[in-house]
């Protein structure tokens, strides 16, 4: 691309505004800065809990007995209802976030989770509990919406990538946490072996409550709305310690304003019709829907909500085993992606999407092999291969498709875009969850291990898309790397506009020393 300026030899673009003795573990503002983002992360536990739970949830007979045993469609119905919930909000949650700002939607739809998760932890019938988990699902919607685009926005330069990176990333901590809740919630021998997970499922957003009041709004929403004094006292507070004349926070605010600028009248990014109506935009729309949909069409839907029916297929019953292996692999999951968060600045997002395919693609063919030889020879060995290949196929994927989906998508849309673009997204996410947890019991007890087959070669597919179509982000600010699909006027764009601003600025201190 042009604009090489912005990125001159692998280095960070704003790299020459950058105080080099600001550093995060020596800066009070920027550890107060990321203990507003944690809260923020946290969103992703609340979904990672959810998944894990209803894990969890069918392998204790007393949640099954209470609800008559659910199985195929019905069972199915429980896990998806949630999901069905969040279609429900999904024509709302950009303009919310995009009206309301992005901190008052993370605290409706944490509001509606906390009323959600009280009534599915007193749910008295099947018809309680549905209902309960729809409105979990709607109410997610809007803090899932706004909380990483709210990190992404407001985090230190230099962090932004691998803390938007970690949020999808954790994810895996709420499922940790309903992993081994439900492990010790086992011998319970009443109904609080699943109430007692069920309520604490709305933890996060009680936290998110009670403290968001005092998180910073986001910059670029404050720009956006003429509030450029707000928006620029924040970004000195926090970036660098009050002094709004500092070169970053110049960079930043030019950067912010000739991108917004651009947006609304070069680019003209204002309704839904502008996703697809320029090249640039098509193209991001392309990578955005294939990423949703690979993300749970990789294979890992079946482990996700259905290990207990894998585990059942190899001749693991026991459900304390089950229930202990999933809480192991949940921490496995959680090391591996936050490992690879922190890698995406110095390996780069296209390194990270292509091994994580090709390592997918070939952990998942041979975890499809033994539990084919299993069903064929009842081998106990193929059986313990088959768990040994999960979790290396868990290694692959939680290189990319765990961290990068969320902070690649919200990287790559122009500020305008960003909700709307992001709500399509997490659309595309819903459709193909719902699609799994129809399909996949009535799948896996219609044909087993044969329907690891079709996640073989979609895999193939998954692999080839992510090497052509994924562009290189790395190290880039997030209006140059939004600028990135645009061509080469919108980086031209941005980028001169930082030029022209210190060529003023020099001049202005040339006239003063002459003076």
């Amino acid at each position: 691309m042009g604009g090489g300026a912005a990125v001159a030899s692998g280095q960070l673009a704003y790299s020459h505004v950058l105080d080099p003795n600001r550093k995060w573990y020596n800066n009070s503002r920027i550890i107060t800065l990321n203990a507003w983002l944690v809260l923020l992360l946290i969103t992703s536990s609340t979904n990672g809990y959810d998944g894990s739970m209803m894990n969890g949830l069918q392998s204790l007979s007393q949640w099954e007995s209470f609800f008559n045993f659910p199985h195929g469609g019905t069972l199915g119905l429980f896990n998806a209802i949630q999901n069905i919930g969040s279609l429900a909000a999904y024509p709302f949650a950009p303009y919310l976030s995009d009206g309301l700002g992005r901190r008052r939607t993370i605290i409706l739809g944490a509001t509606i989770m906390v009323i959600a998760t009280v009534l599915q932890t007193a749910a008295q019938n099947f018809g309680m509990f549905i209902g309960a988990r729809f409105l979990i699902g709607f109410g997610l919607t809007f803090a899932a919406n706004a909380a990483p685009m709210l990190v992404t926005e407001l985090s230190y330069p230099p962090h932004r990538a691998p803390l938007t990176s970690v949020y999808n990333s954790l994810w895996y901590s709420g499922a940790i946490i309903a992993a081994w809740t439900t492990y010790g919630t086992f011998k319970i021998n009443s109904t609080w072996a699943w109430r007692v997970p069920s309520a604490l499922q709305g933890l996060p957003s009680v936290l998110q409550i009670v403290l968001i009041w005092w998180c910073p709004e986001s910059p670029r929403w404050l720009v956006s709305k003429g509030r450029e004094a707000e928006a620029e006292e924040t970004l000195a507070y926090y970036h660098a310690d009050g002094n709004a004349q500092d070169p970053l926070i110049r960079y930043e605010m030019d950067e912010i304003k000739a991108a917004l600028e651009f947006d609304r009248t070069v680019a003209d990014n204002v309704s839904w019709k502008s996703l697809i109506a320029t090249p640039g935009n098509r193209k991001r729309m392309r990578i955005i829907i294939a990423l949703a949909f690979f993300s749970q069409w990789s294979g890992n839907g079946l482990v996700s909500y259905y290990l207990n029916k894998v585990f059942d297929g190899i001749g693991i019953t026991n459900p304390t085993t089950q229930l202990l292996i999933n809480g192991i692999l949940q921490i496995w999951n959680l090391g591996w992606a936050l490992m690879a968060s922190f890698l995406v600045d110095r390996i780069g997002r296209r390194v990270l999407f292509i091994t994580s395919g090709i390592g997918m693609t070939i952990m998942y063919t041979l975890q499809t092999a033994l539990a084919g030889n299993f069903q064929n020879t009842g081998n106990a060995a193929s059986a313990h291969g088959v768990i040994a290949f999960i979790f290396l196929y868990y290694a692959a994927y939680d290189l990319a498709f765990t961290p990068l989906i969320v902070s690649y998508t919200l990287e790559i849309l122009p500020y305008n875009l960003r909700a709307k673009g992001f709500n399509v997204f997490n659309f595309c996410i819903s459709l193909s969850l719902i699609f799994n947890q129809y399909a996949n019991p009535i799948a896996l007890d219609a044909i087993k291990w044969k329907y690891y087959v079709v996640y073989c070669v979609w895999l193939v597919v998954e692999t080839i898309f992510v090497y052509f179509f994924i562009v290189e982000t790395k190290n880039r600010s997030l209006e140059e790397t939004a600028a990135l699909f645009d061509g080469e006027d919108a980086v031209e764009t941005i980028a001169g506009h930082h030029v022209t601003a210190e060529a003023e600025k020099g001049s202005l201190k040339q006239e003063s020393l002459e003076k």
